[in-house]
């Protein structure tokens, strides 16, 4: 462990680069973490929510009480 906290930034660097699959950080010779490399994440599909999701027709109405409050006039 204590190995693990001085050398963090070497261990990040060398799971980022590639040239680890993961490093076991253990205490008392039981793993107690693994570093490893983020899971890739699929690209972003623009407009992938289109005609799933409705917005009330009130949605760009904000509310007199909640103005107010902001504000600082709510009782």
């Amino acid at each position: 462990m204590h190995d693990a906290k001085t050398n963090l930034s070497r261990l990040v660097a060398a799971v980022e680069a590639g040239d680890v699959d993961e490093i076991e950080i253990a205490r008392s010779g039981h793993v107690v973490a693994r570093l490893v490399p983020p899971h890739a994440r699929p690209p972003r599909r623009p407009g992938s929510w289109a005609g799933k999701v409705r917005i009330g027709t009130d949605f760009d109405e904000l509310p007199e009480e909640v103005a107010a409050a902001f504000s600082g006039d709510a009782p």
